[in-house]
């Protein structure tokens, strides 16, 4: 067997709360870095952008503290 192309997974931006537009978004961007590898311009413009996303989306510092959202919820 031979593999190829990238898996990602959907549990660390589902669990901040991101969607399917955010999910699109994503892969655009990787589809962007991708296609300008190299690209500084474009690779710092995107990294604002993720980092953008990120803040509208933020992991609670309970959920870190306690290493996951089911330790979260069982708590409430």
């Amino acid at each position: 067997m031979k593999g190829g192309g990238i898996r990602l997974g959907s549990p660390s931006v589902t669990t901040r709360g991101m969607r399917e537009p955010e999910m699109e978004q994503i892969g655009a961007w990787i589809t962007e870095i991708l296609s300008n590898i190299g690209s500084a311009e474009i690779e710092q413009r995107v990294r604002r952008q993720v980092a953008e996303l990120a803040g509208r989306f933020p992991i609670y510092e309970s959920r870190m503290t306690r290493g996951s959202v089911h330790a979260e919820r069982a708590s409430v």
